[in-house]
């Protein structure tokens, strides 16, 4: 009983492990296919909320950023590799006798490189675009099916709300997103354009920012909401107008398993075994135990893993490394936590241990 619940604390361990760096791998395999079409290092700020008759509108509705925050952030925040001004509309746009509602997109000329987003034919529209609120666009699959059919949207013209913007480029298809939003329909044009003949207004709803490095990320973050509390001249205590979106079981039995063991550790060194030996019987039994507690407990990982992907439908990913990983641990918790009670029993005086009752 003693050795089922040393090895229970391993297996109980091992199989939590397995199971979880499982189901951990599958939900980030299918999360990072999600969020791949967000772009890599991205930090996302939103423009505040505003309220109207008691109904708030949510991020976005205040429209408290501008074009010389964007251009603050490019300048001012170090690591940054792309910024992408942001506005966002809905409406009707139209070819020949064909129309279609669709979304959208006022971006800088960095967009597609932040959100990866390649196109199939065609090019994107340029800084120069941008600058001079060109009426240029580029378009999404399902949007470009709608309107032209078969036919190669690339040089058409595009009326939006009347006014004649020209086709440079189709987008990659990007499917549905998680929210079971089509990616593919959209209209994505300068913003200076979007904010001069489609949207109107001087304010931006979102500013996407690209940072190189990963691992600097947090800290752009916090410079990031430093410099627009600063520029918004927001008192300290004051609320953001924006947001910004980033083995002890095992020695303890073996202690146990030591004391109730004292008059056969005795016994032995009376009839000639030395304390090395001793030492080394309970730091084989620890070793052994961790070691078989932790296949059985790889085992019952693996299975618990696909029992949980085949009934709740939660995707699991079993890695060789966790398992490996898991099972070095378990033997490396059994050498250490067996190595203190090992020596305390060989340190065992063989007289007292006979008389120990």
């Amino acid at each position: 009983m003693r050795s089922v619940l040393t090895a229970l604390g391993i297996i109980i361990g091992v199989a939590a492990v397995i199971a979880m760096v499982g189901i951990g791998n599958g939900a980030k395999a299918q999360v990072e296919a999600q969020i791949a079409s967000l772009g890599q290092n991205v930090i996302l700020i939103f423009s505040g909320s505003t309220t109207s008759s008691g109904i708030r509108t949510g991020w976005g509705g205040a429209g408290t950023l501008k074009i010389e925050d964007a251009e603050a952030i490019r300048r001012e925040v170090p690591g940054v590799a792309a910024v992408s001004e942001e506005v966002v509309s809905t409406t009707q746009v139209a070819a020949g006798n064909q129309n279609w509602f669709t979304r959208i997109y006022g971006e800088s000329a960095d967009y597609l490189d932040i959100r990866q987003w390649a196109l199939t034919d065609g090019a994107p529209f340029t800084a120069q675009d941008v600058r001079s609120a060109n009426k240029v666009c580029i378009i999404g699959r399902t949007t470009a099916s709608q309107i032209y059919g078969n036919d190669d949207p690339v040089g058409q013209i595009l009326r939006i709300k009347n006014v004649p913007f020209t086709v440079t480029g189709v987008l990659t298809p990007k499917g549905l997103s998680t929210q079971g939003v089509d990616q593919d329909d959209v209209v994505i044009m300068p913003f200076t354009s979007a904010m001069k003949r489609v949207v109107g207004g001087t304010t931006l709803r979102n500013i996407n920012v690209q940072i190189s490095d990963g691992r600097q990320i947090q800290a752009a973050q916090q410079q990031i909401i430093s410099l627009l509390r600063q520029r918004h001249n927001i008192r300290p205590g004051r609320d953001d107008d924006f947001t910004v979106v980033g083995g002890i079981g095992i020695m303890n039995i073996m202690l146990v398993s030591v004391t109730e063991r004292t008059r056969e550790i005795g016994t032995r060194m009376a009839v000639g075994a030395h304390g090395s030996d001793i030492l080394m019987q309970f730091l084989i039994e620890a070793v052994t135990l961790s070691s078989v507690g932790g296949v059985i407990g790889i085992i019952f990982g693996i299975g618990a893993s696909q029992i949980l992907s085949s009934y709740a439908h939660w995707p699991t990913l079993i890695s060789l490394s966790s398992i490996i990983v898991a099972f070095m641990f378990s033997a490396a918790v059994g050498v250490f936590f067996g190595f203190y009670p090992a020596r305390k029993a060989a340190a065992l005086d063989p007289i007292e241990a006979l008389r120990y009752e």
